[in-house]
């Protein structure tokens, strides 16, 4: 049996969770998701959590129980807990700002860049240079980060750029001129 797979979901107070044959719906205090269940692995509630089995040994079905369990457990976790991100824009003159339905960042560049929000992505901008991504979907909260990130990526001799909070970085030499 797979190490991850046959571990137990616990629900937390105040989560529901209702099983279908290939659907699992997860509502909580932060909302609601719905993970895909597939074909082959069952979830079954119990009274200490939800539990994942599959129905044969295949090389597939083994990589699927895993899976599925997991994304079943990040869905309960974010509807209960939600998922964040910090990031940090370090240079000077860089800054964001949070206008409507999206966030403007001015990163050295000759012109400023508009990115828009995502539907169920909540970005706060606490100062002009730490964002906040958050929301309940695990996987869209990353996607939206690295999004941000790449927009200006850290530079490896200067350090300027976005980088996430406490993320290390190696600050390269530059050259030492001609001799």
């Amino acid at each position: 049996m797979s190490r991850v797979g046959r571990q137990i979901i616990s629900i937390p107070q105040g989560t529901q969770v209702s099983i279908s044959d290939d659907q699992v719906r997860v509502q909580g205090p932060k909302g609601q998701m719905t993970s895909l269940v597939p074909e082959g692995i069952r979830f079954e509630q119990t009274e200490k959590g939800v539990v994942a089995t599959r129905s044969s040994d295949s090389k597939q079905q083994r990589a699927l129980h895993g899976l599925a369990r997991s994304l079943l457990a990040n869905a309960v976790a974010g509807v209960s807990r939600g998922f964040r991100k910090e990031l940090d824009i370090v240079g000077i003159g860089y800054r964001a700002e949070h206008k409507g339905e999206s966030v403007v960042f001015s990163l050295g560049f000759s012109h400023t860049i508009d990115f828009p929000i995502p539907e169920g992505i909540s970005v706060e901008v606490e100062r002009q240079t730490h964002l906040v991504v958050s929301g309940v979907d695990k996987q869209k909260v990353g996607q939206t980060a690295a999004d941000i990130r790449s927009l200006r990526k850290p530079d490896p001799y200067k350090n300027k750029g976005i980088r996430y909070t406490g993320e290390k970085l190696k600050k390269k030499v530059g050259k030492t001129g001609a001799k």
